[in-house]
């Protein structure tokens, strides 16, 4: 998937556990396992507005776009 969901670096980079940030923002942790993974189709823009605002970070921070068709060239 040319999306990829950086949400494990960014945990790790502000050193809050998944349980913390689930909670703060509303979810459940088996949901947020499952988007730090990348094994959902999308999600709510509220959720990711709660997840930078918890981080104090950036939607880029987090969302990555890879263009793998130029990685092949």
């Amino acid at each position: 998937m040319p999306i990829t969901i950086n949400l494990d670096v960014m945990l790790a980079k502000r050193k809050v556990k998944s349980k913390d940030l689930a909670m703060a923002i509303g979810i459940t942790e088996q949901n947020l396992s499952l988007l730090k993974q990348g094994k959902v189709k999308g999600f709510r823009l509220a959720t990711l507005e709660a997840i930078c605002e918890y981080l104090d970070c950036q939607p880029g921070d987090i969302l990555e776009y890879i263009n793998y068709k130029n990685d092949n060239a």
